[in-house]
């Protein structure tokens, strides 16, 4: 059974980070969904062999601490938050798993890092969400809109609480109960999700397709992209596609299960992402 370890870092732009760690080897940094904490790569952990495994929790996600009450939470800071926390670590090269948001940030930073990354794996998202231009003041209106703070739903149970994570979703309850690990605190009158409500506040701007499509294409390390089988709704038909063709040395597989698959069925799936990790060590020796 590998040991996990709890792991705090604290950026030079003084944000602070938690995780955990195990394993030794192989420097990799995991970077999970948007809303998700560090507990959605646990059930892969002890699957993993001759890795040296970080999971962190985003700021305002899990443990981590939240932002500075100034500031919101845009794309592009978790890409410098991820680089961050690899230099605090004193990793020249590492590899990368992402999914969802963690897969976008993880896209975007093998892209601006093409020299320390040494393989990137993603799990349900490659590449940020685009966004048309004739969109933008439409974005901008909405975020106005919508970016205040409002009462925060407070649960009289925990699997109460649970099962709202669930609503509108396909996550099965046994990994929303997971995530509940670091994601619920309680509170006088019950439970509630301890995430930034922040986190929620739609984006006042988003990358175009051909901005996203440029980033794809200068990414050199040797990619893994595993989608669910049948597709989740993360991105409209055909958008995957376009951006395959872009990424120069991609592999992709369709794994059964949903949106959070690596839960549903780690052993395979962590499997499958170690395999690619080992032969991209194996191809650059």
């Amino acid at each position: 059974m590998t040991t996990i370890k709890p792991i705090q870092l604290q950026t030079k732009t003084g944000q602070q980070l938690q995780g955990l760690r195990c394993g030794h080897g192989h420097p990799v940094l995991a970077l999970h969904g948007w809303l998700d904490n560090v507990m959605s790569f646990a059930p892969m952990l002890n699957f993993f062999r001759e890795l040296d495994v970080v999971g962190l929790d985003f700021p305002g996600h899990g443990l981590s601490a939240q932002r500075p009450k100034a500031a919101r939470y845009h794309f592009d800071d978790y890409v410098f938050d991820a680089l961050q926390a690899a230099d605090e670590l004193g990793w020249a090269r590492f590899h990368l798993i992402g999914h969802s948001l963690g897969g976008a940030v993880a896209s975007v930073l093998s892209a601006a890092c093409p020299d320390r990354i040494s393989s990137l794996t993603v799990i349900e998202g490659l590449g940020p969400l685009s966004a048309a231009t004739d969109q933008t003041a439409r974005g901008w209106q909405r975020a106005v809109q919508i970016s205040r703070d409002r009462p925060r739903k407070v649960h009289a149970s925990r699997d109460e609480a649970v099962e709202a994570r669930m609503r509108n979703s396909d996550l099965k309850s046994e990994a929303a109960a997971l995530l509940a690990e670091r994601g619920l605190e309680f509170v006088d009158q019950g439970w509630q999700w301890r995430h930034d409500q922040r986190l929620t506040w739609p984006s006042s701007q988003r990358y175009t397709e051909a901005q996203v499509l440029d980033l794809l294409s200068h990414i050199r390390a040797p990619s893994l992209c595993l989608l669910a089988d049948p597709p989740s709704r993360i991105m409209p038909a055909g958008l995957f596609e376009r951006r395959f063709a872009a990424v120069r040395n991609l592999n992709t597989a369709r794994w059964p299960g949903g949106h959070h698959l690596h839960m549903e069925y780690p052993e395979p799936v962590a499997a499958r992402i170690q395999q690619h990790i080992l032969e991209s060590e194996h191809d650059a020796a």
